[in-house]
């Protein structure tokens, strides 16, 4: 079992400019994106100095032991429809074992608790398996398709849409804490 305390999750800052970059561009990270060209540093500080300032986005930092480990994005937040749009990865190999669910876990919670999101969405191609199921497992609920959606290594690749909403995120939370984590407190 992991413990709660030794992991966060927080708002990005100028110090994480390099890490976030070399993250991204790593192979592991780029072959599930839409964009998966190698980004230069130019085109990362054009997009990190929007991102410190883009009021319709949140980017964070996932820490273990305070070492950022991860990446996550809160995009087209709208208020007026309680929705955004959430990715992440993890950056770093280095890692405890289980770090992406717990990743997923403090993920949620600033979605629904502290942005106060209705629904959270996702897109993942249907090539990656293993964060669809993750995903599931965390009750995410599919919502759709887009078939032959995106061109990737010269061919078109499926998109699968998933959703959580908040309401099933107040009733799941307790229990996916407890299988997560040891010694935590609320």
């Amino acid at each position: 079992m992991r413990d709660y305390s030794s992991y966060s999750i927080r708002a990005i800052k100028t110090s994480d400019k390099d890490l976030i970059l070399e993250w991204r561009n790593s192979d592991r990270v780029r072959n599930s994106m839409y964009n998966d060209h190698i980004i230069s540093i130019i085109e990362h500080d054009e997009w990190f100095s929007r991102a410190l300032v883009d009021a319709s986005a949140k980017y964070l930092v996932f820490t273990h032991d305070n070492k950022p480990i991860g990446f996550a994005s809160f995009t087209n937040i709208s208020i007026s429809h309680s929705r955004c749009y959430w990715a992440f990865y993890l950056g770093e190999l280095d890692i405890p074992r289980g770090s992406g669910p717990v990743m997923e876990f403090f993920a949620l919670d600033y979605a629904f608790l502290k942005l106060k999101i209705r629904k959270l969405c996702c897109e993942v191609f249907a090539f990656n398996g293993g964060v669809i199921k993750l995903h599931k497992k965390f009750g995410f609920i599919e919502e759709g398709r887009f078939y032959q959606h995106y061109k990737k290594n010269d061919k078109y690749e499926d998109i699968i849409c998933l959703a959580k909403y908040s309401h099933s995120w107040t009733k799941e939370r307790e229990s996916l804490k407890d299988r997560l984590f040891k010694n935590y407190k609320n």
